[in-house]
């Protein structure tokens, strides 16, 4: 073996990297993603969750109850709305997690010992949103009373609870975890497939030398994306009605709302996902580069979109960032349409941002495609 030929092979490769500054951005950089990502922003146990509040009896008995629903940390007030039917709606718009109704006679049949009910229903879709918090609801309902149930009501507290909580698992009663996990599949597949293919497909033509004979054309840049993308959006069709085809028939997945709204939204995130590819096959060098910038933006997208651990368990800024990327708002209107039959009023604050997203990405795209040119 020759120390000189081994040295000289050895510097060539740094210099290689160091010429390569985009791989070892990324060779540094994903390592920081996951230990922040991992580190800070997942939590399995969401705490402060959504509650619309509706209370017809303000006594002193319904106020601890919620008192120590709030204090276990697992509940936060933020909706009060007049009536059952507008906090019911608030549940399928996903605005809450949970619908607490109490009854007008609630104190009332409590003193007399009938074991009065309240409702608590709960957005089910993501069974592990909700499953800690409906699991400390029964031992809340036993304690949260001990202090008012003092002198001549001190017999109303027996091993039980005083009044029942009556939970309902909306949209999902059993709790199955595939109604929420193949429905998000679809967003998952189109975000890997699409950014890829598109980033791929335009670094291949340059590291082949066909991009040069297109940019001999009289070819427009709007008019290059355009015919890039809308292939690919059709095979994003295909993939779908696979994935629908198997969750309908393999994993029995109901299918309430509007496929055609569906497949509506469907067009908008796709048209996301490329522009977001184009933009990153302007950027890349080679094929290898167009992977890892893809990587980069798949990984934050699984990750902070709620697909895989719930949105509203993260804090605020993964929150924030997560509300940027588009499969964060395809998540809510995929299962909202399959899960609780949504429709375009409900879905429409989901999908604007995705058609701001597809706008400023494809702006980015056409810009850099004309330096490109330039």
């Amino acid at each position: 073996m020759s120390w000189s030929r081994f040295l000289a092979i050895l510097l060539k490769e740094f210099r290689q990297i160091r010429r390569d500054r985009l791989t070892f951005a990324m060779m540094v950089g994903v390592p920081i993603l996951q230990l922040i990502l991992f580190g800070f922003a997942i939590n399995t146990d969401p705490k402060h969750l959504p509650l619309a509040l509706v209370c017809a009896d303000e006594s002193t008995f319904s106020r601890s109850f919620i008192a120590a629903l709030e204090n276990s940390a697992y509940f936060r007030i933020t909706q009060r709305p007049s009536s059952e039917a507008q906090a019911n709606q608030l549940l399928a718009e996903g605005r809450v997690q949970f619908v607490l109704v109490i009854p007008a006679n609630f104190s009332r049949r409590l003193i007399r010992g009938e074991k009065p009910a309240v409702l608590l229903a709960a957005d089910a879709t993501d069974p592990a949103a909700s499953g800690n918090a409906l699991a400390a609801v029964n031992a809340i309902s036993r304690q949260a009373l001990q202090r008012d149930l003092t002198g001549p009501l001190a017999s109303l507290q027996p091993t039980d609870a005083p009044f029942e909580v009556r939970v309902q698992r909306r949209y999902n009663p059993e709790g199955l975890s595939r109604y929420n996990i193949v429905p998000g599949l679809i967003g998952v597949i189109l975000t890997m497939t699409m950014v890829m293919m598109t980033a791929l497909a335009m670094t291949r033509e340059r590291e082949r030398g066909t991009m040069e004979n297109l940019l001999a054309t009289p070819v427009r840049p709007f008019e290059v994306m355009a015919g890039k993308i809308v292939p690919y959006i059709l095979i994003g069709y295909v993939q779908v009605t696979v994935i629908l085809v198997a969750a309908h028939l393999l994993f029995d997945v109901p299918m309430v709302g509007s496929l055609g709204l569906l497949l509506f939204a469907l067009v908008l995130f796709m048209a996301a996902n490329l522009a977001v590819g184009f933009t990153f096959s302007t950027i890349a060098k080679n094929q290898l580069q167009a992977m890892q910038l893809t990587f980069f933006f798949f990984l934050p997208s699984i990750l902070l979109s709620g697909f895989m651990f719930p949105f509203r368990g993260m804090p605020i800024w993964a929150q924030w960032i997560g509300q940027v990327l588009p499969l964060t708002h395809f998540l809510r209107i995929v299962r909202g349409i399959l899960l609780k039959g949504n429709t375009l009023a409900e879905i429409t604050p989901s999908l604007w941002p995705i058609a701001a997203f597809m706008l400023v990405a494809g702006a980015i795209a056409l810009q850099r495609y004309q330096k490109t040119l330039d």
